[in-house]
């Protein structure tokens, strides 16, 4: 027998899901989207109370108190929200069914109205819809699920400001300008004995000028935008005892890892994540650096030069009241990160080691604290090019929408070059389309089918 073809999902199909996490809690939420999704919740709802109206029966954005039955069974106590497009987030029809919390009494009801005809929906399903349906573009999808993962308030500050259409309106606005500059050079096209007057040469390249600094200016944000979607892998590396634990502690504000006197106690990676000046940050803190005949303890070290290798940072923590090492600095050396931090630690003793005119430390005492502060604001410094987190962004792009703007960017300098150079129009129109069409790609007006699946599949069920 021949394998049988894999079908795409329909969007006819009324789509279901559980939109809250498994587990224990107070309630749980059921989404239902498509035509169907009022008559389905008819065929299993009792309402319960004067006012209590079936899905089809009722005013859109109420909430109505009942039972959902399977025949004389009764699977849950539950409230249904209704909601009519377009007003709606997939502007289709909208049920959201709030059951007890729990992985069973969820469970029960979504068998049950997938036994009535309904359809479980495929990872970010729903937000695709509202995408397809126009209710949102490309941009504010994907800020769907930044402000789902965000992990720090900036990151979900800024994710917000995406979904309210900050980064659309700007790229909209570019586009709009080349759609009047290609409009322009077409109807010189159609009209060829019309030649293109020096003042109006001059226009478009003003033009074309003023959408190259927007862009640029989009540009410069896809660090920060990486760092704060993914965050940052800050290593700490060190001599036993130099205080890499208490430092781990210490920007984390608790007791994460065990602090002893003892050289040696780290033996592995500790890892913990911490909300550094607005940025999410992983901290590692490592196994003390030092030759040992201890096979653990070797492995141990290796693994911590290792991370260092890895990391997008590294804080290179030095006990300032015992003497240095020969070999401590080559260590530090030998991580190959991009970035160095050197920490000298234990202000509160009596210094024995003094930093060489070749290098610049942070004092810092993980015992009292003295020092923690400037050490975080050395952090984001180090990481982070453009204004500070703690002040207003609007936008920070992906790396999705950098691939695009660049290829438009690449294009709009081809039909500068062409302008100031008298080329064919026919060229630079070539030029414009292609400059259109990579910025169709950031607000999903231009898309691929591939492209849709990649986004909406990192999305979780029910979104």
């Amino acid at each position: 027998f021949a394998p049988m073809e894999a079908t795409k999902p329909s969007q006819e199909d009324t789509i279901v899901a559980i939109a809250t996490p498994p587990g224990d809690s107070g309630l749980a939420v059921l989404r239902l989207s498509g035509n169907q999704a009022f008559q389905l919740v008819d065929q299993c709802f009792t309402p319960v109370g004067k006012n209590a109206r079936r899905p089809s029966e009722s005013t859109s954005h109420t909430v109505h108190y009942g039972l959902i039955q399977d025949n004389d069974r009764v699977l849950d106590e539950v409230m249904v929200s209704v909601f009519e497009p377009p007003r709606t987030f997939t502007r289709e029809p909208v049920v959201e069914i709030s059951t007890h919390g729990g992985s069973l009494p969820a469970k029960m009801v979504l068998d049950h109205l997938l036994c009535l005809g309904a359809r479980l929906a495929e990872p970010g399903e729903f937000t695709l819809r509202a995408f397809l349906n126009g209710r949102i573009d490309l941009t504010q999808a994907e800020a769907v699920a930044d402000i789902i993962h965000a992990r720090t308030e900036k990151a979900a500050h800024v994710a917000q400001e995406q979904l309210k259409g900050s980064l659309s309106h700007q790229v909209r606005n570019i586009r709009d300008d080349l759609m009047q500059m290609l409009a322009h050079l077409e109807a010189h096209i159609d009209f060829p004995d019309e030649d293109i007057s020096p003042d109006t040469n001059r226009q478009l390249l003003t033009r074309l000028e003023d959408g190259k600094k927007t862009m640029q200016a989009l540009l410069r944000t896809a660090k920060e935008g990486q760092l704060l979607r993914h965050g940052l892998r800050l290593a700490i590396i060190g001599k036993p005892n130099a205080g890499k634990s208490s430092l781990l502690n210490r920007l984390l504000d608790k007791e994460r890892a065990i602090v002893s006197p003892q050289p040696g106690t780290t033996r592995d990676t500790i890892e913990a994540a911490a909300n550094i000046r607005g940025i999410p940050v992983v901290i590692i803190d490592t196994a003390g650096l030092r030759h040992t005949d201890d096979t653990i303890e070797k492995e141990g070290v290796e693994r911590s030069k290792q991370t260092a290798a890895e990391a997008d940072l590294v804080i290179h923590l030095i006990d300032s009241s015992q003497p240095i090492e020969k070999d401590e600095m080559a260590w530090a050396d030998d991580t190959h990160s991009r970035k160095i931090l050197m920490a000298l630690n234990k202000m509160d003793l009596p210094r024995h080691w003094s930093v060489p005119t070749t290098k610049t430390a942070l004092k810092v005492s993980c015992v009292s604290g003295e020092g923690i502060e400037t050490l975080k604001d050395a952090i984001l410094e180090a990481v982070w090019s453009g204004a500070t987190p703690t002040e207003s962004h609007e936008v920070m792009i992906n790396s999705r929408h950098e691939d695009a703007l660049l290829r438009c960017m690449e294009s709009m300098l081809e039909v500068q070059e062409g302008l100031q150079v008298e080329r064919e129009l026919e060229l630079i129109a070539m030029d414009l389309r292609l400059a259109l069409s990579a910025l169709g790609e950031v607000v999903g007006e231009t898309t691929t089918e591939n492209l849709l699946d990649a986004i909406f599949s990192q999305f979780c069920l029910g979104k």
